[in-house]
């Protein structure tokens, strides 16, 4: 089955607007940014389509102006050479923290609070499986990259879920061999095409959150023939991607209605 992360991603917008009617007034999500290149304008133009799609008020504002009046806190990422983005995210409150950037924030994930919210992308996955019964717990599970938005909180989540989680990287030596015994794959490693069919077992449940450039165009991790041996299989473009920035705002209406 290929998911279709867009029609998910109306779902997860339309439930995140029905609460954020509820609140007392409109919910305020600022976007700090820090370039002005064309792949960071097009990502705030999307984001800010969503936002509307989730009853939220949208911003821009420059890194380092203020968002106190703002009911959560976004950072554009990536972030120019030189600024130091630990330190940035680190200075969003946890009452703000949307996508689950601060290291406050994703300790509260990692410890798994009761009250926690979960980073977008662990947020796309597991909607992905509660809608298609898919349960982690036992399953022989690999990672593949250990970054902050992608591999490092997929794997503490599915370590949560009781899954057997390897992490690799698009150079681990073992890539092909573990990979064809994995029940569920998720991948950012952000290399086009690096999963090819013949390193899956029929069946697998292959989540491609990677995306890159191939010859100009957008693609992800997976080779597109990898769905013939899938049972479930997340295109680059449309899979991932517009789940998570919905698992986002629905985050951000969450923490304004902390509030009321």
């Amino acid at each position: 089955m290929i998911i279709d992360g867009r029609a998910l991603a109306g779902e997860v917008l339309a439930r995140a607007k029905a609460r954020a009617a509820k609140l007392v007034r409109p919910l305020l999500v600022v976007a700090l940014v820090a370039s002005n290149t064309p792949a960071t304008r097009s990502y705030l133009a999307m984001k800010a389509k969503r936002a509307v799609d989730a009853g939220c008020v949208f911003e821009t504002r420059a890194l380092g102006a203020s968002s106190d009046d703002a009911d959560a806190v976004i950072v554009q990422l990536p972030l120019p050479i030189g600024i130091n983005q630990k330190e940035i995210c680190d200075a969003i409150p946890v009452s703000k923290d949307a996508d689950v950037l601060s290291s406050a924030a994703r300790e509260k994930f990692e410890r798994g609070d009761e009250d926690v919210l979960l980073p977008p992308v662990v947020g796309a996955v597991r909607e992905i499986f509660m809608r298609n019964d898919v349960n982690p717990k036992g399953k022989k599970t690999v990672i593949i990259g250990n970054g902050w938005l992608v591999g490092n909180p997929c794997a503490k989540w599915l370590t949560q879920q009781g899954a057997e989680v390897s992490v690799l990287t698009s150079q681990s030596r073992d890539l092909s061999v573990t990979l064809s015994n994995a029940d569920i794959i998720i991948s950012g490693a952000g290399s086009p095409h690096l999963i090819k069919p013949e390193m899956l077992k029929q069946g697998v449940v292959l989540i491609d959150a990677g995306t890159s450039e191939s010859s100009g165009t957008l693609a992800g991790d997976a080779d597109p023939a990898c769905v013939e041996k899938c049972s479930l299989f997340t295109p680059v473009p449309g899979g991932v991607g517009p789940l998570a920035v919905a698992c986002l705002f629905d985050n951000a209406v969450t923490l304004a209605g902390r509030k009321v």
